[in-house]
Parts: structure tokens; sequence; C-alpha cells
């Protein structure tokens, strides 16, 4: 199977292998189950294989087979909760197999394509559509921090403590008062980046134009949903210009901006090592941020 370069790093655990080993035969039934005429897989793709569809109605739709990790265990139902406002709406969906067939975004231009203002702008025009009130199956923010908290020091020891304890120890202290401290509880999406929102023009005049896709769910706080934006290298990478988003986005979506810091500062931290791989752009969005209010 001719798999985008990004799904690469699958080949390296037993369980990515054996996905591997599945996905043609799956890929065959939801084709046949779903009468679909698919196109060459998308070459972005990282946690999923995802393919342009055509239904025989002409619906123009994506396939995905998830790689079954647990953040995107309840992508499906997100979509199903947002029902299409403010994200791509979910078509039909086979647990089993972890495929989702999804609406497909036309044109599908990236929301960092925009300059970077009218980028924030149209995100804050999105995001107050996905704040619904939700409860299960969705996993809360709190039990999400305690897993961060958790896993960082072992994590920061075993990657050769790759950056300062004063930045492990902040992290640490800010996601445990955030946790325990939270305001009203909405459906976020832990990975709603400049990448994951696309274009939506033939839905503009009722939808659009821009849509969420890929959720990664959580129920937590509004100050959460705007940290993927935050950090995000897609709208620039300097303390100058992550300062201006969190002031940006906090202000204009009425957000406490310190809770705002102190989420992005936790959680872009407990992502900078994964498998013992370490990513300094994330751990200097974590200085930037600590160093000047």
């Amino acid at each position: 199977m001719d798999l985008p370069e990004g799904l690469d790093w699958v080949r390296g655990s037993p369980a990515g292998r054996a996905w591997l080993t599945a996905l043609p035969t799956w890929l065959t039934e939801c084709t046949e189950r779903w009468s679909l005429r698919l196109g060459p897989p998308f070459r972005y793709a990282y946690a999923s294989l995802a393919l342009p569809a055509d239904l025989p109605d002409g619906t123009a739709a994506v396939l995905k087979l998830q790689y079954p990790d647990e953040e995107s265990r309840h992508e499906a139902d997100a979509l199903a909760h947002w029902d299409g406002d403010g994200a791509i709406r979910l078509l039909a969906h086979d647990p089993g197999r972890r495929a989702l067939l999804v609406e497909r975004c036309q044109p599908g231009t990236p929301l960092h394509d925009l300059p970077p203002d009218r980028a924030l702008d149209a995100m804050i025009g999105l995001l107050p559509r996905l704040w619904r009130p939700a409860g299960a199956p969705f996993v809360p923010l709190a039990q999400e921090a305690a897993g961060w908290i958790d896993r960082m020091p072992r994590a920061w020891e075993r990657a050769g403590r790759p950056y300062e304890r004063r930045l492990l120890d902040a992290a640490l202290d800010l996601l445990d008062g955030l946790a325990s401290s939270q305001g009203e509880q909405v459906l976020l999406n832990q990975d709603l980046h400049a990448g994951n929102v696309l274009a939506a023009d033939s839905l503009a005049a009722t939808r659009g134009p821009w849509l969420a896709i890929d959720p990664k769910p959580l129920t937590g706080e509004r100050e959460f949903s705007v940290v993927p934006m935050v950090r995000g290298p897609e709208l620039g990478h300097s303390p100058a210009v992550v300062r201006h988003r969190l002031d940006r986005l906090s202000s204009e979506l009425g957000l406490d901006r310190e809770r705002v810091r102190g989420w992005t500062i936790g959680h872009t931290l407990a992502w900078s090592v994964a498998d013992d791989t370490v990513f300094p752009e994330k751990i200097n969005v974590v200085r930037w941020l600590l160093d000047a209010n």
C-alpha cells in the first residue's frame, strides 16, 4: 500500500505494524460497504490513512482509517455532537475498524494560508460555535491533566533532562491549579491548530466558510480551547507572535488570559517529549510564555 511518509512512524511498534497489516483489508471492506470511489491518499496524514471518496450520489467525502490512539478515539462522537456546526459532518462510522466517512471540504485550503491576523479573525468567529456543553463519552480535561502531571517527570528524566527543571516545576504547578479550578465544561478539541481548519466555500452560505477537522476531543473549560492556536507554528513562531496570539484570542473571545497562558505552558511542555523524541520548538514556546507576561 502506498502510505504517506507521515505515517512511517507507525512501523516502529508491534501495534503499528499490526494496524498496517490490517489496513488493506479494512480499506477494501469500507469501500464495498459504503460503495465508494476512492482517490489516492492525502499526503499530509500523520495519524490516519485518509483518502478522497465519492459516494454513489456524487457526495464528496473523505474516508479515514484511524491509527488506534486514545486521543482520537472519540472523534466520531465529537463530530456527531457538533452535527456540522463549525466542523465537518460525520456521514458514517465503523467503530470496529476505526473508520470514519466524513464530508470533504472544498477547496480545502488550510487556515494557515491566510495572513496571520485574518486567520485569527476566522478562528475567533469559529470557536464559539464549537463550545457546546458535553459529558460522556469524552475524557475530562482534568483527567488528562492528571496524566500529563504523572508522566512529565519520567519523560523528562528518560529524555536526558532536555530542558531546565524550572520549566517542569512551573508546568506541573500550573496544571495542578488549573485542573481543579475550571469554569463551565464544554466540548474541546486539543488539536485545533491552523492546519486543522479548512475552507469549505461550497458551504459558506449556511455553515462555512471555515470548518474544523480531525478533532482530538476533551471536555473542559473554554480557556483550553485556544492552546493549539497560541503555541502552533503554523501562523509564525517567535516570542512576539506567540504572545500576540495569546493576547488577541484571550481578549476577543472573552477568556481569562492567565488561564490560557497557564494551559498553554502546561499542555505544550507535556507534549514536548514523545516516545523519547524531544521537540525544541515546543520548549521554546514554554520559555517565551514563562519569561514574559
